[in-house]
């Protein structure tokens, strides 16, 4: 039987979906890789690592700091930009429960009945 969300589990739901959606381009996945490699790098060093127009790596960079992926610290005329620590872990423990309920051999749904 389905129950309705709770407005915590609605939130929680944004949340998750807001996080996937900002992954979701290879641009800013390779943003987060570089980031990953090199904390601390300079806005006009992910313009020339990611090879796209400066303005088009600054909505991208818009982008992961709205799901709260990255932050940036300005030091004129500089912007500095890191990793939030944690901030994927939800994202990691969604996937994690998904993995382990698709392993799970109680499951109704079989290849040969599809």
């Amino acid at each position: 039987m389905l129950t309705e969300l709770s407005a915590t589990d609605q939130t929680d739901d944004d949340h998750l979906a807001a996080l996937a959606k900002a992954l979701a381009h290879p641009a800013r996945l390779k943003i987060l890789v570089l980031l990953a490699r090199t904390p601390g790098c300079i806005g006009g060093d992910i313009v020339q690592a990611v090879g796209l127009a400066q303005s088009t790596v600054s909505e991208h960079l818009r982008i992961l700091k709205a799901a709260g992926v990255i932050e940036g610290q300005i030091d004129p005329p500089r912007v500095c930009y890191a990793l939030v620590p944690g901030s994927l872990a939800p994202l990691a423990e969604l996937i994690a429960a998904l993995q382990a309920a698709s392993s799970d051999p109680a499951c109704c749904v079989t290849p040969d009945k599809m």
